[in-house]
């Protein structure tokens, strides 16, 4: 995929996790999905727009209302890209369908501008946190997906909300460090791909970085975390690369 910035505006969100007990989230997510996004050319969803998804047949009022958004938002014209995060990586193909997003795979190369550019949530590049890693190995497996999914919607929940408070209390015993992405899996994952700029979420520390990759620059930037009504969107168009503050 090639964008040009002379070809409208992209923007890059990722980490809203939404959820029903951050009621001012959704909303803010709502009204950016009628106003700035629906004025852009196209909207990148870098994983993690769900706290949870346990199924596309989830018929929650807030899953109902987001999916009804995505669909005026594609209706009304503007392209929507999603990646899979740690927390929704079961969006599936009726969800798609019924919203008319686009799934890419992570990572996803495209082009910017010319410039390869690589799309990540995030989670793989953080390779010093091993017990995650595993995890994730783990639960992403074909046939441990389709059997979570034969549950009932209600076992579903209940797991996923045992899941939610187990991550939390593991990840109050990590070390920043331990969660945030190894530097030399990033240089290795920019080289494999031959990208020159990576822009990915996760670990919620919005920042601009630079990594040198066999003697060039490369450019690495970190979407925000999306909460208590606040997000962020980062913005490429004839005006360059900018970050928004959504309210």
């Amino acid at each position: 995929m090639s964008v040009s910035h002379d070809d409208g505006e992209s923007l890059f969100i990722s980490d809203l996790h939404l959820t029903s007990d951050q009621p001012a989230t959704l909303d803010c997510f709502l009204r950016f999905l009628a106003g700035r996004a629906r004025a852009a050319r196209r909207l990148y969803i870098l994983g993690d727009l769900f706290d949870a998804w346990i199924g596309d047949d989830d018929d929650a009022p807030l899953h109902r209302a987001v999916r009804s958004a995505l669909r005026e938002l594609t209706a009304a014209g503007a392209e929507c890209a999603i990646l899979h995060g740690n927390r929704d990586f079961l969006i599936g193909r009726a969800f798609l369908r019924e919203t008319g997003c686009r799934l890419l795979p992570d990572p996803c190369l495209i082009r910017i501008d010319g410039e390869p550019t690589l799309l990540m949530h995030g989670d793989r590049l953080c390779t010093d946190d091993l017990a995650y890693q595993r995890f994730r190995r783990r639960v992403r497996h074909p046939l441990v997906k389709r059997l979570f999914l034969w549950k009932s919607l209600a076992s579903r929940r209940a797991i996923a909300a045992d899941y939610r408070r187990r991550s939390a209390e593991a990840n109050a015993e990590k070390t920043a460090t331990i969660m945030d992405v190894n530097q030399q899996a990033v240089v290795d994952t920019l080289r494999r791909h031959g990208a020159t700029r990576l822009i990915h979420g996760h670990t919620h520390r919005p920042a601009d970085h630079v990594h040198e990759v066999d003697g060039r620059a490369a450019q690495r930037l970190v979407l925000a975390e999306w909460r208590d009504g606040v997000g962020e969107a980062l913005s490429h168009s004839a005006s360059g690369w900018r970050r928004l503050v959504i309210e």
